[in-house]
């Protein structure tokens, strides 16, 4: 019998290096740090929410700006495997950006399977576009924007970077001074034999137009690519892949893993100033 993918033969195999659940002892402590976390963030910080890129429900950003005019600008991309949450159990990032002196904008998509990836892919892309033309706005310097994901949004961060910027938005053709990719998908195939294939429901032609690892350009934008240390093998190589690629576009990138932390744990330091994660960005945004 052939593998469905690489060594994986059924369902079972893909889940338990896929769902990110299955080894944690309550499955819902995830959840529940993130929803207490964004209520503190919007609690606690000045921002603009529900702000429309868009011209459908879900196409809007909410932004936490810094207490300083014309300051740097991350966006980051939530996940949920692009079939659940929002962008408002992800407020919590804001909290140690804004105490490094960056203004955040957390992007809101539609979800599988009310639209595809295709779709999402283009929603991420034009919330992206809105923030380098409008940002100045709201106190943010449109040439200092760095962008990252977590999960599905790490994923979304690839397609981000792989995007013709020049040609399809009249955009700067490099338009992020630096990415993080956190616990990213890059080549989404092993998806389609596993528990969420009924609801991002993956054909030859999502799969081959939504997998990064094989698309890249060359871009200008650093990486540093991360995953966490305790996740499975898969999202690991995964990471691997995707920095080989992009080095070998002629890119730069760093590969390092979180120490100990979990798929849900790998985004922790964005909510803490001090973290490695928030002093690598609030170095990579300097002017």
């Amino acid at each position: 019998m052939r593998p469905l993918y690489r060594t994986f033969f059924a369902q079972a195999e893909f889940d338990a290096q896929y769902n990110p659940s299955i080894a944690l002892p309550d499955p819902t402590a995830p959840g529940k740090h993130f929803v207490a976390t964004a209520g503190r963030a919007r609690a606690e910080l000045p921002c603009t929410l529900d702000v429309p890129y868009g011209p459908t429900r879900e196409e809007t950003l909410d932004i936490f700006p810094a207490a300083q005019p014309n300051a740097p600008v991350f966006v980051f991309i939530h996940g949920g495997y692009w079939r659940a949450l929002s962008s408002k159990e992800f407020s919590g990032v804001a909290l140690g950006l804004h105490a490094q002196g960056i203004t955040t904008v957390v992007i809101n998509y539609a979800l599988c399977p009310r639209v595809t990836i295709d779709e999402i892919v283009r929603q991420t892309r034009a919330a992206l576009a809105w923030t380098l033309r409008n940002i100045q706005s709201y106190g943010g310097d449109p040439a200092r924007v760095a962008i990252g994901g977590h999960s599905a949004g790490g994923h979304l961060t690839a397609m981000a970077l792989q995007t013709d910027w020049a040609e399809d938005y009249g955009l700067p053709q490099d338009p992020f001074v630096a990415a993080i990719p956190f616990s990213g998908l890059f080549d989404i195939e092993p998806l389609r034999y596993s528990y969420l294939q009924p609801q991002i429901q993956l054909d030859e032609g999502i799969i081959r137009r939504n997998s990064p690892a094989f698309s890249v350009r060359p871009c200008k934008t650093p990486l540093w690519i991360t995953w966490g240390g305790a996740e499975t093998s898969e999202f690991a190589r995964q990471a691997e892949m995707y920095h080989q690629a992009w080095q070998a576009a002629g890119n730069a990138s760093e590969l390092r893993a979180m120490p100990g932390a979990n798929h849900f744990t790998v985004i922790a330091g964005l909510e803490d100033g001090d973290s490695g994660v928030c002093r690598w960005l609030a170095e990579k945004l300097k002017a």
